[in-house]
């Protein structure tokens, strides 16, 4: 009985991590030069796709939930083609963002920028951030995914570059799963008006 139970979780898993690698080659396909990086990293968020879409989505406040963003002013309607100007907190080599929208789909949960300039090393930085249906532990969820190209800065490995990227990335969806499950918590909280 209980290696049934082991040999269903298993499958499952394998189901979900066959899911997520067909996710990233579908949506995720960046093709890096000899001097650039790319990578994609995934994080399950314990919370509603739509929920966590709604914060993603949100091209002109991403300071709802990256904690390096200190303020954003977004050119233009928000649309294809809009440019934001980021300002980012201390703690990173850089004081300032300008990111161009390239793919915002409501229907398939896809947001793409690409970092156009400021005062910072990543040149040619694209990155896409993709959302999908998850269930955890019996409740909706989601599964997040968020890839990246950029040069590699001269003086720098491609290693030293993706672990630099990377580790932003990781405290964004960090930060992410943090602030949409706290706001599940709070819908599930709030009273019924009768």
């Amino acid at each position: 009985m209980v290696g049934e139970r082991i040999s269903a979780w298993w499958s499952e898993e394998e189901t979900k991590q066959a899911m997520a690698a067909e996710y990233v080659q579908r949506f995720h396909g960046h093709q890096p030069a000899a001097t650039q990086c790319s990578s994609a990293l995934i994080h399950r968020v314990e919370a509603p796709i739509q929920l966590v879409w709604s914060l993603v989505r949100s091209f002109d406040q991403p300071q709802k939930y990256k904690p390096f963003v200190s303020r954003c002013v977004v050119r233009g309607d928000l649309e294809i083609g809009s440019v934001r100007e980021v300002d980012v907190k201390s703690g990173l080599p850089a004081t300032t963002s300008t990111e161009r929208l390239e793919i915002l789909d409501d229907d398939e949960h896809i947001l793409s920028i690409k970092i156009v300039g400021g005062d910072h090393r990543l040149k040619n930085y694209s990155s896409i951030i993709t959302l999908h249906p998850d269930i955890i532990d019996g409740r909706p969820g989601t599964l997040v995914i968020e890839s990246f190209l950029v040069d590699v800065p001269e003086g720098n490995t491609k290693d030293e570059t993706c672990y630099f990227v990377e580790k932003v990335i990781k405290c964004n969806l960090k930060s992410l799963a943090e602030t949409s499950e706290r706001l599940a918590l709070q819908d599930h909280m709030l009273p019924v008006n009768c």
